[in-house]
């Protein structure tokens, strides 16, 4: 039996163990959509070449792939508009890798800005990476949080922090702004916490330089092969304090209720580091109607809940009854 999709021809170097043929761009978005991790991380590893023109016009063909990944209130034009200014370096990725991380990023509804996301080339491989503001947006869009603050103190600063206090005593940070950038020094600290829509604001998460160095050191795959590489062009390398300040954003799910869908970023996030298939993490459809379903409910319900009035309890009072006992009884009592 002849093997005619990109799906069948990677099922068949992987089990007879021979080299994989060059994929034909049009079939990617089928093992995207529907591969298992092996067949995405064979596909993503053919060889790219393309030029940027090519990739545009094979993108555009997905058109309604990526209209259909897209949440509501993201425009398609804006997205593509994003995604032409940065394909002239990422030309050379191959293009299921590529598709794959346009799709994760499509799905979250993120647009591929450098602000709220960025789609990385490492080697062949282009890898989808949410920015902090990217976490804010979900943050915002659970419906659960009011406003997200998340900022870094310069050694210049007037900052004051006693957990112990209550909030918002407890953390106060006041930017010298009016000092030049030498003068307010190096950043020191960075720190994350947000109001609820309850009312009721978050623990504060602070984390110094050392604590943000160990996290990389630790945690990040994307910085250790950088670094042994000698190219020192993680993002870790290039936008330190960026990475800090999303550290200390995503230790907030210790503290705060995070929708589903921010677990899946996080976890997207962390596949993309790994080297791993990011797309599996990305929610589908169904998942994004779902949870856009829920943050309805949940602020429908917060509008018609009733508010609750302290009552006194209710004291049983006896009729009062003219006349002693004993002239009840004969009927003597006094009657008016």
């Amino acid at each position: 039996m002849t093997t005619t999709t990109l799906k069948d021809r990677v099922r068949a170097a992987t089990v007879e163990a021979k080299a994989p043929k060059k994929p034909q761009p049009v079939r990617a978005a089928e093992t995207v959509d529907g591969g298992t991790p092996e067949e995405l991380h064979a596909a993503e590893r053919q060889d790219g070449g393309e030029t940027t023109d090519a990739v545009l016009a094979w993108l555009e063909r997905y058109g309604a792939h990526f209209t259909k990944a897209l949440p509501s209130h993201v425009d398609t034009g804006a997205f593509f508009s994003a995604v032409r200014a940065v394909l002239p370096g990422l030309a050379s990725c191959t293009p299921a890798s590529l598709l794959q991380a346009l799709l994760t990023c499509a799905r979250f509804g993120l647009i591929p800005n450098g602000r709220h996301a960025v789609i990385r080339r490492e080697g062949k491989l282009a890898v989808f990476v949410p920015m902090y503001q990217g976490y804010v947006d979900l943050m915002y869009r659970s419906g659960r949080v009011g406003s997200v603050h998340v900022g870094l103190i310069h050694a210049g600063d007037e900052w004051n922090f006693e957990p112990t206090a209550p909030a918002p005593l407890d953390f106060t940070h006041k930017p010298a702004l009016e000092l030049s950038r030498e003068e307010r020094g190096k950043p020191i600290l960075a720190y994350a916490f947000c109001w609820m829509t309850s009312g009721a604001r978050s623990q504060v998460v602070i984390l110094s330089r050392e604590d943000a160095e160990d996290i990389r050191d630790e945690y990040s795959a994307a910085y250790k092969r950088a670094k042994e590489s000698g190219k020192n062009d993680s993002f870790w390398h290039t936008d330190f304090d960026a990475m800090w300040s999303k550290s200390a954003l995503r230790r907030l799910h210790k503290v705060v209720p995070m929708s589903a869908e921010l677990v899946q970023l996080g976890r997207a996030d962390d596949a993309g580091d790994a080297g791993q298939a990011q797309v599996l993490h990305a929610p589908d459809e169904d998942a994004q109607a779902l949870a856009d379903a829920e943050v309805a409910h949940a602020v429908a319900e917060g509008s018609q809940e009733p508010k609750r009035v302290a009552t006194l309890p209710r004291k049983r009072v006896q009729p009062k009854r003219s006349g002693s006992r004993k002239a009840r009884r004969t009927g003597k009592g006094d009657r008016r």
